[in-house]
């Protein structure tokens, strides 16, 4: 679900080094282990994260309700130069300054898929790559009750530079789903994503 030209046309240019980043940065980190010996890592920071919140980002798992079929997830896809792949993803953002995980799930979720929903929860922070950067993030679930008439024709409202299709998985089998995609339409998956899926499998497995 978009109007604009498919994430499956982009490509990478060119790769070059960057010492200094607008949006994200490189840091030496000096530290000591357990054990008493000295030791260096290297890191990446984002430059943005909001102080009002101390966290990145959302990540938004939405459940569309009010339907006759099975329940399905809010998905999406888009090119991500780090991968040189389109990317199936939650929808996802990051925090503004002066908003609340609550605000930014429900006005991602807008303007990412076009839905409209009622935020629920959120989870704990957490590091999705802790071996590479102190990115933080949550989860928030935000339901979607598709009886909303603001939900009946969804649109979303992409950036400029945003090139994202919306489309909506069942939840039961979104492990086969996701893997059928994987292999067939040329993509990759989110690992969060992927975990929330093999999570919902081993739900009905045990």
């Amino acid at each position: 679900m978009s109007t604009k030209p498919s994430p499956h046309l982009a490509k990478i240019t060119s790769v070059t080094p960057l010492s200094n980043g607008k949006w994200i940065q490189t840091r030496k980190i000096d530290y000591v282990d357990p054990s008493g010996t000295p030791r260096v890592w290297e890191m990446a920071v984002r430059t943005t994260r909001s102080t009002t919140t101390a966290i990145d980002a959302v990540s938004i798992v939405s459940v569309l309700h009010n339907h006759s079929g099975p329940k399905e997830i809010v998905l999406v896809k888009q090119f991500r130069p780090p991968t040189e792949q389109v990317v199936i993803e939650l929808p996802a953002g990051l925090i503004d300054e002066n908003e609340t995980i609550e605000t930014t799930a429900v006005r991602e979720l807008i303007e990412e898929t076009g839905y409209h929903g009622k935020f629920i929860r959120s989870s704990p922070i957490m590091h999705s790559d802790p071996g590479l950067t102190n990115a933080n993030m949550v989860l928030a679930y935000v339901d979607v009750d598709l009886n909303d008439e603001r939900n009946k024709s969804p649109k979303p409202q992409l950036e400029q530079g945003e090139f994202i299709e919306t489309f909506t998985l069942p939840l039961e089998g979104l492990i086969h789903k996701l893997d059928q995609m994987i292999k067939n339409d040329k993509v990759t998956v989110d690992a969060r994503l992927y975990h929330l899926a093999q999570g919902l499998q081993l739900a009905t497995e045990l």
